[in-house]
């Protein structure tokens, strides 16, 4: 059983459409990536998947509850932690309050263990706390109560470099685990590091959903080759290169074919010097949006 799964789901707000006929599932023990500028119906998707607002049409089910059971649905929220993207803790109580008050509604079995890895300063009240203070209590009690499901929607903002890699290695040893992380952001260099899947929306539909390794191999392998002649016949006629671009004797192509072909062009080019290195994943996400149309309303 997958721990949510989105059937045909649609959510409109009078004429403006949030998603529409979005359909996919996340799978027990994975890290999905939800991929999408602002605008794109992220944050309407997360909503939904937390019962926050119902959907106009479609579904979406949660460990099996639906979303439009409101009963099943609330005794499933026991096993779910949330990060949100913009985090609304009372500033007036310590952070230890605010855990202490969580605890309390649903229990916090690591929380010393959470501690020793994050350290927000839980003696001082939240208003004096930094962003990346509060992003680290926000990730505390979203995991301190041991969820199957962790859904985080941007989670790493505030944190220093330090703090995200650690937060990173983190989140794989979840996934080892068995937690299910949903993790919506628009960093693609951390979204493709964790994550197992990725999702890509554009104006409210998936346009996109396959497995990161799959991502990056459609996106083809950047080649770099500095030749004694600098000659880009060969690459200009090689079946699978493209975007062959030549200065002085250093030529640079995209290459998406087998690599035996790539290799017996190469053994036949005077080779002085060479880079062989996966695409930058802005590139394969702006294969998307590369129009420009990714202005919409933030829903």
């Amino acid at each position: 059983m997958a721990s949510i799964e989105v059937d045909s789901l649609t959510k409109t707000y009078g004429e403006t459409v949030g998603v529409e006929s979005l359909s996919f599932s996340v799978e027990r023990g994975e890290i999905f990536g939800f991929l999408g500028p602002n605008g794109a119906g992220k944050t309407t998707t997360i909503r939904t998947i937390l019962g926050l607002i119902a959907p106009t049409a479609g579904n979406v089910r949660v460990f099996d509850a639906s979303v439009r059971d409101r009963s099943a649905l609330t005794a499933t929220k026991a096993d779910i932690g949330y990060v949100p993207a913009e985090i609304g803790f009372p500033e007036d109580v310590t952070g230890t309050e605010l855990l202490d008050y969580h605890a309390a509604v649903k229990g916090d079995s690591r929380r010393g263990e959470l501690l020793e890895r994050f350290s927000p300063p839980l003696e001082r009240p939240i208003r004096e706390y930094s962003s990346g203070n509060a992003q680290q209590l926000a990730i505390i009690q979203a995991f301190m109560h041991d969820p199957a499901l962790v859904v985080l929607d941007e989670p790493t903002s505030g944190l220093d470099p330090l703090k995200q890699e650690q937060f990173n290695e983190f989140l794989r040893a979840e996934r080892d685990r068995g937690t299910t992380i949903f993790f919506s952001s628009h960093v693609l260099s951390e979204v493709r590091h964790v994550c197992d899947r990725v999702g890509i929306l554009r104006n409210g539909s998936l346009v996109a959903l396959e497995s990161m390794e799959t991502l990056l191999d459609g996106g083809g392998k950047r080649v770099h080759v500095q030749t004694a002649t600098g000659d880009p016949t060969p690459f200009e006629t090689l079946d699978g290169a493209f975007d062959v671009t030549t200065v002085g004797s250093s030529i640079r192509c995209t290459y998406a074919g087998p690599y035996d072909r790539l290799l017996a062009t190469l053994a036949d080019c005077s080779v002085q010097e060479i880079e062989i290195r996966e695409p930058p994943l802005e590139d394969i996400f702006m294969h998307f949006y590369g129009d420009g149309d990714t202005e919409a309303t933030n829903v």
